[in-house]
């Protein structure tokens, strides 16, 4: 009879642990957890390439190391300025024009990622299902467009780093030992 009320007060009890750990904005919550993936690699790709590697591209008709980031941090307003609902503070181009040194390219990414970090601080699952005028001239959409197409560039980017450490026989960030 005590084996039974200890099961009966842990099959009641599961459903509610279950539930507390879930997060409460779940949908938000998911998009910030793709969005710290992302931004962890391409942070981390910045911080482990040597300086002398910045200005390496494979071929001619590639960026080099140095231009991916400059993009990205570029990019990053553009996107994220339209799921805040603000005029981009900086052009997508402008950093690959005037960032030309990785502590320049290191200091732009990383303004820039903060600038993210608000976005995705911000963004609830209601929120993020809001209409906007989506970047890039792509007409309208949601906020979650905005946000999670941010992060597909981001890992569409790293892809590329990836095969610049690879190159240069260094292992790439998501690929080292955890800590």
């Amino acid at each position: 009879m005590r084996l039974t009320h200890v099961i009966a007060i842990a099959a009641l009890a599961l459903p509610v642990a279950i539930h507390a750990q879930a997060p409460s904005q779940p949908i938000s919550a998911a998009v910030k957890s793709a969005w710290d993936s992302a931004k962890k690699n391409i942070k981390e790709s910045a911080d482990v390439m040597p300086e002398a590697n910045y200005g390496f591209k494979p071929v001619d008709s590639v960026r080099t190391f140095g231009q991916i980031l400059a993009h990205v941090a570029g990019a990053n307003y553009v996107f994220c300025s339209a799921a805040k609902g603000e005029k981009a503070p900086h052009a997508e181009d402008e950093f690959e024009k005037s960032a030309t040194t990785r502590p320049a390219i290191i200091k732009a990414l990383g303004d820039s990622l903060a600038y993210c970090d608000a976005a995705f601080a911000a963004a609830t699952d209601k929120s993020l299902a809001e209409s906007i005028e989506m970047p890039f001239g792509m007409g309208k959409g949601t906020r979650a467009q905005a946000l999670m197409g941010n992060t597909g560039h981001l890992n569409e980017h790293y892809g590329n780093l990836v095969t610049y450490f690879r190159i240069k026989g260094i292992v790439p960030p998501s690929s080292r030992p955890a800590k």
